[in-house]
């Protein structure tokens, strides 16, 4: 092989092997990290469990009671049980990432519906166990 060659080979083993260790955030070499548990405690204030809303595209106010915690905006991976924000989901998809405890979500469509909140550490991961509720509403025409 040729020397400028078996040094680029080198030099590219080198980078791997440093981007692998970096990758291991301190764990073991093969167990990941294990994620923390919070202090928070979450509820959806409204809406309510089961409530109807009328409409054939409905805006729907959502509040949240939050305690143990606070919401903190900035994104880090210095991680404390008591500090990060709240991801809402409506039917499984993602429609927030809030930095407060309310919120409205836009234009809902007719149907039965799943609103899930969590509260998640500052760098967006869930805490373990997962601090989250769920209720259900309809949406009628």
């Amino acid at each position: 092989m040729h020397r400028a060659n078996r040094w680029a080979v080198v030099g590219v083993a080198a980078v791997a092997l440093a981007g692998a260790a970096c990758s291991k955030g301190g764990a073991a070499a093969g167990s990941p990290s294990p994620r923390p548990s919070t202090t928070a405690k979450i509820a959806i204030v409204s809406p309510a469990n089961g409530q109807v809303f009328h409409g054939s595209s409905v805006d729907v106010p959502v509040q949240l009671s939050l305690t143990g915690a606070t919401i903190v905006q900035q994104t880090t991976t210095h991680i404390r049980p008591d500090q990060g924000h709240i991801h809402l989901y409506l039917d499984n998809q993602i429609v927030s990432m809030n930095y407060q405890l309310s919120n409205t979500i836009p234009a809902v469509k007719p149907g039965q519906h799943i609103l899930r909140a969590e509260f998640v550490a500052s760098d967006h991961l869930p805490f373990n166990p997962r601090e989250f509720v769920a209720i259900t509403f309809t949406v009628t025409p």
